[in-house]
């Protein structure tokens, strides 16, 4: 399995880090990307991609924070991307449910990461909340300027954006959030993506699945969110770790130089 998205800096796995990723290795974890929320802690999320050879990670900035990066240029954003270590871009995106940056500079900030992601032909990861309609404009304004690969990280949003993402070729990632019993909403979108545009990740520390909700999350669980597609797509767990996996390795074909 594939981990595509991991917080690994900071405090939540300060103390047990290296016991976190065996215990992730030996539930069949075979690759995670570490994500980049701030530009500032670029250099600490790479050092723990490059202190590993079965962890990546990407560069860039999360929306809450867009306020506190207006400075940031497309060009240090294509120079860390240049690392070879350094996969996606984001994650970015808008979320309005907080509302920690502005709506000006989460969509300026959306827009760079879209730039740097055409000029360097990586994936963006992008976050949505409370912003499906704005978000699915955004995208389609910006791939009539070139094309770019765009992925729905932990993806909870309604169906049009869904489906409007995945006519310019988007992926689409399941979370934990699958399995809650409260995420029918969650299920029926999801049920509708193609199983060649979804992939797995935990988004740990966050959003632990089922049967393991309200712990700290880790990427040893990436198996029940595995668990939670299976069974709404009706298919045996190992093919959907299969399916997923490979579109993964497809997305992020940086990770084989292919």
């Amino acid at each position: 399995m594939f981990d595509t998205h991991v917080n690994l800096h900071g405090e939540p796995f300060a103390d047990d880090l290296e016991d976190v990723l065996d215990r992730a290795r030996e539930a069949g974890v075979r690759r995670f990307l570490a994500i980049c929320d701030r530009f500032d802690n670029f250099e600490e999320v790479l050092s723990i991609a490059e202190s590993n050879d079965d962890i990546w990670c990407s560069a860039g900035v999360h929306p809450h924070h867009a306020k506190d990066f207006v400075d940031l240029t497309a060009k240090a954003l294509i120079e860390a991307a240049s690392n070879d270590k350094v996969i996606a871009i984001g994650e970015t995106g808008l979320d309005f449910h907080y509302g920690y940056s502005t709506e000006e500079d989460q969509v300026a900030s959306l827009r760079k990461h879209i730039h740097v992601a055409r000029e360097t032909g990586l994936p963006v990861i992008l976050h949505t909340r409370e912003a499906d309609d704005l978000m699915a404009d955004i995208l389609e304004e910006e791939y009539q300027k070139g094309a770019f690969l765009p992925l729905l990280h932990c993806y909870t949003g309604g169906a049009e954006l869904a489906q409007r993402a995945l006519a310019l070729g988007a992926y689409v990632s399941v979370s934990g959030i699958l399995s809650f019993k409260s995420a029918s909403e969650v299920r029926s979108v999801i049920a509708d993506v193609p199983m060649d545009r979804i992939i797995l990740e935990t988004d740990c520390p966050y959003l632990a699945p089922v049967p393991v909700r309200g712990r700290r999350n880790e990427p040893a669980y990436l198996q029940y969110v595995a668990d939670a597609l299976a069974n709404l797509k009706g298919l045996p767990t190992d093919e959907v770790k299969r399916i997923t996996d490979e579109n993964a390795m497809r997305l992020f074909s940086k990770v084989t130089g292919s």
